[in-house]
């Protein structure tokens, strides 16, 4: 198995648990220059609230858009959006990606911005 092809075995495997809580989900996506975050309807079907180092009011206040503070500034944006959005309780959909470096710093900002998962 490829590097891409095992990211996606690991997603498709958390998806399916995730899917039993029957809560909002906060899912992420990491390329090598930027982090993407949605919070995702329990059905999937709608985009509650998202945020990117693409947009530019996070972008505005980085240097570099694909480091672990970029993906703080991306958690702390998500967190007030989805709060916003009468969002609080969520379950953290890694896409595969292993909790490490920029995921665990987004999850970790976005559980101080307030979002419970």
């Amino acid at each position: 198995m490829d590097k891409k092809s095992s990211r996606l075995k690991r997603a498709l495997r958390l998806r399916s648990k995730i899917k039993k809580f029957e809560v909002n989900r906060l899912t992420i996506h990491r390329t090598s220059q930027h982090i993407y975050a949605q919070v995702l309807s329990v059905d999937g079907k709608s985009t509650l609230a998202s945020a990117s180092t693409v947009q530019a009011d996070v972008k505005s206040g980085l240097k570099n858009t694909s480091n672990v503070n970029a993906a703080i500034e991306v958690g702390k944006s998500i967190a007030q959006k989805a709060i916003a959005a009468g969002v609080t309780e969520v379950a953290f959909d890694r896409s595969g990606f292993k909790y490490h470096g920029r995921v665990k710093a987004l999850a970790d900002a976005a559980r101080e911005a307030g979002l419970k998962f």
